[in-house]
């Protein structure tokens, strides 16, 4: 039986951690499935905007239901022994532009990079362009993730790429959040970043990458 978004989405909003959690625990193939339980923890999240967006919750609402949802990723990474697993594989990292609050997403591909043997660090919300291109720099990270939610950051957008793409070990840089499923941004990109609009398309790159390093090998 699936799991009902709606009630997970109510447990989000009344900050049912235990509630929220329990659900998810309920349904086997979620607790196996990491790519499953994330693509339903951002159904239960994207029910969260629209409500938002039609002034049915207000922001305290959205933002208890966002910490109750981390919490849950959080818990269900743990679970799943999914942090830091590798200290030997590629480097990824990943982060929100600047003035941009909305982790969650990001936080998900992140896990999903370590499952393919990445090592990761995530920052977060907010990390202005200086602080990404000095960590970007001094770790050498192969690929840097960038969430963009709302539509009047997407100018800023093109700064990050561009400067990123230009460092000297030219890591690769993949472009998602909210706004890139919602329109084409490769105006604001190079056509050597890579645009994913949700999480399938993310999977479906770390397939190609995987392919790819066993053919190497």
């Amino acid at each position: 039986m699936a799991i009902n978004i709606e009630m997970l989405t109510d447990d989000f909003l009344e900050g049912d951690q235990n509630q929220a959690w329990e659900r998810i625990m309920d349904h086997s193939e979620l607790m196996e499935n990491s790519y499953l339980t994330f693509e339903v923890l951002t159904q239960a999240m994207h029910r969260i905007g629209i409500l938002w967006e039609e002034n049915k919750i207000s922001v305290a609402d959205e933002h208890l239901a966002t910490t109750t949802c981390d919490y849950v990723l959080s818990r269900y990474a743990h679970y799943r022994k999914m942090a830091n697993r590798n200290s030997e594989g590629p480097k990824a990292l990943f982060l929100c532009i600047e003035q941009e609050q909305h982790y969650l997403g990001v936080k998900m591909i992140s896990l999903l990079f370590e499952e393919y043997g990445f090592q990761t660090k995530l920052f977060g919300a907010n990390l202005p362009l200086e602080y990404t291109l000095d960590q970007a720099k001094k770790w050498g990270a192969s690929v840097v993730g960038i969430s963009v939610s709302i539509r009047r950051h997407a100018e800023r957008l093109n700064r990050y790429v561009t400067e990123l793409e230009d460092l000297p070990h030219s890591p690769e840089i993949i472009v998602g959040g909210r706004l890139a499923s919602q329109y084409d941004l490769s105006s604001y990109c190079s056509e050597q970043t890579k645009l994913v609009a949700d999480l399938h398309q993310v999977r479906e790159w770390l397939e190609s990458w995987k392919d790819s390093v066993q053919y190497d090998l």
